[in-house]
Formats: structure tokens, sequence, C-alpha cells
């Protein structure tokens, strides 16, 4: 049903899967021009034209994913996605303006320098001319569903790896399907990228424990095919996510075995990612604190501040 076009990024991921079935297209990719013409050339292969795409479905705010969607609303399409997503594409940079306040000093006391924390944090401003707002034609609540091309999708809310993150499952050709953005992919375990409280004074989101359950819960539903992403489709799914499990759980026990006296999540992460470049950082620490916050669910570590400075110890059995 789906036709998968490759589309260019300047992340370190590689090419972004666009997908394509009648006039509807799922995350069209970043907004450079390099992608803008690889979009059109994968259109024409297929008999469409920029201005005959009806509907742009986008997974989540992530620019190599929803940076095109203004482009191709200028021309003529609706942009759909969940309420959450809708509420960040709209202003992304008002959106990463606070992340980087809130994560500069979220850095801090974790364990970085400030000035560190500080240039790791404004690395993403290079992205803001991929990612320009725009405003959401139509949102979908968790369960709502849209027809495509005489299908019609689920939008299924998932969390982990980015706020407001949709799945949108459909059968067809007697098979359970699933477009799935970053949530699943073939060959990478994806990040648990941290995320900033929804407002301001609120308590920050545990992105991985989240992620762990919302993997659970997908991998029972045993799809026959996965549309991820990036890479290649997936037709073992519950192998895969199996995988992607089993290498968060390993990663957190060899977390709780470098939390073996007061220690940062700097620290930790500085143990896990040996020489790891300043412009991976973000990741880094999204990794560090992710394992932590599932130790500290568990009862296995807790946190306290030590000379305004957060640092986690093993809980004695």
């Amino acid at each position: 049903m789906f036709t998968r076009l490759s589309i260019p990024t300047p992340f370190q991921i590689g090419p972004v899967n666009a997908y394509l079935a009648g006039r509807t297209l799922v995350d069209p990719g970043p907004a450079s021009e390099e992608a803008w013409t690889a979009l059109l050339e994968g259109l024409e292969q297929h008999g469409v034209g920029s201005t005959e795409i009806e509907h742009v479905l986008v997974t989540h705010p992530h620019p190599d994913h929803f940076g095109l969607a203004a482009r191709l609303q200028e021309a003529g399409a609706r942009v759909i996605a969940s309420p959450d997503t809708a509420a960040i594409i709209r202003d992304f940079e008002s959106r990463l303006a606070y992340e980087q306040s809130y994560f500069t000093d979220f850095f801090d006391k974790n364990g970085m320098a400030k000035t560190t924390a500080k240039t790791v944090t404004d690395l993403p401003g290079a992205y803001l001319s991929v990612s320009p707002g725009v405003e959401t034609d139509l949102e979908l609540a968790d369960g709502d569903s849209v027809e495509v091309a005489g299908t019609d999708l689920t939008a299924e809310s998932v969390q982990g790896h980015s706020a407001g993150e949709t799945i949108f499952t459909f059968e067809t050709e007697g098979e359970s399907k699933a477009i799935v953005g970053d949530h699943v992919l073939a060959d990478i375990t994806p990040n648990p990228f941290l995320q900033p409280p929804t407002e301001d004074g609120d308590s920050r989101p545990r992105v991985l424990p989240a992620f762990n359950r919302s993997l659970s819960r997908l991998r029972e539903r045993e799809f026959d095919r996965i549309l991820p992403g990036h890479r290649e489709e997936i037709t073992a799914a519950t192998r895969r996510i199996d995988e992607i499990l089993d290498a968060h759980e390993a990663r957190t026990e060899n977390v709780l075995g470098l939390v073996d006296r007061p220690t940062t999540a700097f620290d930790v992460m500085c143990s896990l990612f040996e020489d790891l470049p300043a412009t991976e950082y973000f990741s880094g620490m999204s990794e560090a604190v992710g394992h932590l916050d599932v130790l500290e669910e568990r009862g296995k570590v807790t946190q306290h501040e030590q000379g305004g400075v957060v640092v986690y110890e093993e809980v004695a059995a």
C-alpha cells in the first residue's frame, strides 16, 4: 500500500523514509533544497506532483520528519498530526529555545560543565533552517482514524523517542502493519531523547521507562510488517522489538555497575561512551539519564543533591 521514498537529511542517521499512498505522504523530510528535490523526484516516479498531495501525516516533531510539511501545505496539502506534535511544530523555534534553556541548567546540575552544557544545547540551533513552523489542519487523538487510499489508518500514541509520538496502524492484504517513525528501527536502537517538562515547573518525563513499556505493549501486537522512519522495512517485528528491549536491559545493567559510588549522570555518560564528541553529548546524556531513571524506578538507585549537583547512589540490598 505504501511506497517508501528515501529523503536525504543533514543528520548523522542519514536518509529518512517518507511513505506515499495515493495522495497522502507520511513524514516528508527536512526543509532543505536537497530534500525537496529528492521528494519531487520520488513523487514524479509515481506520477504525483507536489500540488497533488492532499494530506501530510507527521509521526513526531523532529525536523527530519516534519520539515517539508510547511512547503507541501503551501502547495495545497493538509497537515495531520497528534495534538502534542501539533503544539511543537506550530512554533518549533520557540520549543527549541525552551529545550535549550531547560537542558543547559539540567546538564549543569547533572555534572556537565556549564560552558559545555551551553555549547551542547546551542548545537541544534543549526537545524532551524530545515524545520519551519507549520500549523496542523487536523489533530488526531489516540485512537482516531484517517482514511488513506481506501484504508483506515488508526493513530496510536506511543512514548519514548519524542514528545507527541504517533504510530499509524492498519490492515491491508491480510497483514497487520504499522508506520512507526523512529519508535522501532531495523538495525539501530532508537534513542530515548530527553524531554523537558510539558509546562515549566512540571516534572521531567522519564522517557526510557515509558519507552520500555510502550515497546512491550507494541510487541504484544505481533505486527506482520513495520515501516520505520529510517533504514529497511521490518518483517520480524516481534523479534526486533525483543532485541531492542534486550539491548535496553543490558545497558541498564551496565549502568548499575557504574554506580559503585556517588556519581553523576555525566560521569555515567563518560564511562559508557569514551571519547564521545560534544556533538553527541545530548544523545549520550539521554542514554545515561534514561537508564538511571529505569534503575531509580526499580528502586535500585537513589538520587540526591550534593554541592548543588545531582548524584546517584546504589541502594543497598
